[in-house]
């Protein structure tokens, strides 16, 4: 098990983040926050996925009261986005959201922070500062340039507004589009301050691109210690992030659940492997919380003993392939229906 830097630990909704507690997957709804059912629906798609905080847009008054009534109808914590305006903030705090995303130093005077802060204060709300290299003031780039310095240090003048009214219930962000520039900036502040870091790539881009941006990104930060909570940055469904976030935590071994290993095709493989390994991904699906790896391997030969680690699998030969199960060969089957008997096989080992 990975070391992770001990960090504060802050209550979101009754989900603990930080310390010891398990890193969390979060996303972000699409939907126009004002469309309730609409973004009821999206969340609850999220939450069958393995979504754990949720965070919606109030961009407007409408959108900030509509928190009332989604949060009546979903299970996990809502986070509202805030921007600018001081008073979107008091509204979702009132709807009853469970946290805020927002920058004290742009929702504008003192006064006006105070406010925001005494309400979170009373309901017991944090508040997660986030910085993106996009977001730097012209100041902080003449100074630094687009550096990790000029996030950090922005992101910290933001945290000492909120310390200088005695609040500590923080969490914090200090995100890029540029993989290293994003790296660099969570090691500079995880080596400067003590609260939970949320962890993402920003604007990562598409399905493709953004799961080896957000996979290198992220996963580099936990293997070295860092990070509380993450949200992978999609421009796709978000039920995509958290399938990609569930997997990166998997691969680390930071959570348990199915783990589908399959060799490379090459020239020994006589079976359709890349065809088979897809529809074993799709029919296995309904394991997806089971803490069982499954191997689909394209050789008979070595298959079963390169993969012996393997709770259950299967090793195509020509028209034909074995099942079996931690290296040992228990069945030979048609390659119309390896895959078939494949899920027989495990659903009668885990009933």
């Amino acid at each position: 098990m990975l070391e992770r830097k001990k960090t504060k630990v802050i209550n979101l909704g009754g989900v603990l983040i930080g310390g010891n507690n398990p890193v969390t997957i979060q996303s972000m709804t699409n939907t126009p926050t004002a469309d309730v059912q609409k973004t009821i629906a999206q969340i609850r798609r999220l939450i069958a996925a393995g979504c754990e905080l949720v965070r919606v847009t109030a961009n407007t008054t409408e959108a900030a009261k509509a928190i009332k009534n989604i949060k009546k109808q979903i299970s996990i914590p809502i986070i509202a986005d805030i921007h600018f305006d001081h008073k979107l903030a008091l509204e979702a705090i009132a709807a009853g959201v469970d946290g805020l995303r927002l920058n004290p130093g742009n929702i504008g005077s003192e006064a006006n922070v105070k406010k925001v802060v005494e309400a979170a204060k009373a309901n017991n709300i944090p508040i997660r500062i986030g910085v993106n290299s996009g977001s730097l003031s012209k100041e902080k780039v003449r100074k630094y340039g687009v550096t990790a310095e000029a996030i950090v240090e922005s992101a910290l003048e933001h945290v000492a507004i909120l310390e200088r009214e005695n609040y500590h219930n923080l969490k914090i962000s200090v995100k890029a589009s540029s993989v290293p520039l994003t790296i660099n900036s969570y090691r500079l502040l995880s080596s400067k301050v003590d609260y939970p870091l949320h962890l993402g790539v920003t604007e990562a881009g598409t399905t493709f691109a953004g799961t080896i941006k957000s996979s290198v990104g992220i996963g580099t930060l936990l293997a070295e210690g860092i990070g509380d909570t993450i949200r992978v940055s999609l421009t796709a469904d978000p039920v995509q992030e958290i399938l990609v976030a569930k997997q990166i935590l998997k691969s680390l071994d930071m959570r348990k659940g199915l783990e589908i290993v399959s060799c490379p095709t090459c020239g020994r493989t006589e079976i359709d492997l890349i065809g088979i390994a897809e529809k074993v991904e799709k029919e296995l699906e309904q394991f997806a919380d089971e803490d069982i790896s499954v191997a689909v391997m394209g050789c008979v030969v070595n298959g079963p003993g390169e993969a012996r680690e393997a709770d259950f699998g299967l090793a195509g030969g020509k028209g034909e392939g074995l099942l079996f199960i931690k290296g040992e060969i228990v069945k030979k089957v048609d390659e119309n229906h390896l895959v078939e008997e494949l899920v027989k096989l495990i659903k009668s080992h885990l009933s």
